[in-house]
Parts: C-alpha cells; sequence; structure tokens
C-alpha cells in the first residue's frame, strides 16, 4: 500500500545531530488497513456483484455450446452432411466467440480490480498523511518491517478514520 522509503543514512544524519531525540516515528501494517477497512468490503462486494452476472452469461454460453456438441455427437449419424456441417460450424463459432468473451472478462475484471485497488490505496494514502500530520509524525514506515512495538503502530488509527469517511458518504 504506501511505500515510504527508508534512508539509513538520513536516520544516522538526524540521529547524529541530536534531532533523534524530536523524531517521531510510527509504522502502519497495510495489510490490516485493507483487511479491516469497510471500503475494502465495499470494493470486494461491487467487483463480486460485477463479475457474477457476466460469469452466469459466460457459463450459459458454454452450456448452449455442450449441449450443441452433444447434439452432434448423438444425432449426427442421422444428420444429412449439410446438417452436419453447419452444426459443426456453429460449434466452432460460438465456441471462438466464447474464448474471446472469456479473455474480455478476464481482462476487464483485472482492470476493475486495479480501479478498485487504486482508489483504495489512494484513500488510506491521504488517511496516513492526515493523521501523520495531526500526530506530527515525522516518518511513517510500512511493509518491510521487522519489529515494531503496538506504541508506534498507527494502522487502528488510520482503519477508524476510513470507517468514519465510509459512513460520512
Amino acid at each position: 500500500m504506501l511505500r515510504i522509503v527508508l534512508l539509513p543514512s538520513a536516520l544516522l544524519l538526524a540521529a547524529s545531530a541530536g534531532a533523534a531525540q524530536d523524531l517521531k516515528i510510527a509504522v502502519i501494517d497495510p495489510n490490516r488497513i485493507v483487511e479491516e477497512s469497510p471500503q475494502y468490503e465495499e470494493a470486494r462486494q461491487t467487483l463480486s456483484t460485477e463479475v457474477a452476472e457476466r460469469e452466469a452469461d459466460l457459463l450459459d454460453q458454454q452450456e448452449a455450446v455442450d449441449r450443441l456438441e452433444e447434439k452432434l455427437e448423438r444425432d449426427g449419424a442421422l444428420m444429412s452432411e449439410e446438417e452436419v456441417k453447419r452444426l459443426q460450424n456453429d460449434i466452432r463459432a460460438r465456441k471462438r466467440r466464447l474464448r474471446y468473451a472469456k479473455a474480455e472478462f478476464q481482462e476487464d475484471f483485472a482492470l476493475r480490480q486495479s480501479e478498485l485497488r487504486t482508489k483504495l490505496v489512494k484513500q488510506v494514502e491521504e488517511v496516513v498523511q492526515q493523521i501523520a500530520k495531526e500526530q506530527d509524525i515525522d516518518l511513517i514506515m510500512s511493509e518491510g518491517v521487522v519489529y515494531f512495538s503496538e506504541r508506534i503502530d498507527i494502522s487502528a488509527d488510520v482503519v477508524e478514520r476510513l470507517t468514519e469517511e465510509f459512513r460520512s458518504r
């Protein structure tokens, strides 16, 4: 989510200048923030609803192709050569359209997922910056942190603010 680059030399310089006493550091757990935020749940449900309709349509198309293949297998010997060719062409055309529809669906799904993720990341970044300013935090770190005490973890504050913003819409 939020990535703030920590430059060890800058911290050493600040510490050597005596500024480390005034430095206020916090961490956030981006996974916790995402999992606990109502915005994430809303985005997940939105995506699920959007996907369900298209998945059902693709399933219907696949079932139609399956029925035609069964018909060809079952009745092919009784059909004229022209009817068999027409049915085979229809099956091929439907399979091709279905392949394209599935590929398009996957592309659209990935794009929509990315859009929703980007929107959530932006919201989280804004809230983190607001909290940093309000609490006079100089540095907020995320991901890649080996250890941090609960005392400097502001993830709960971020989730709480996201929840407030979500409810006030």
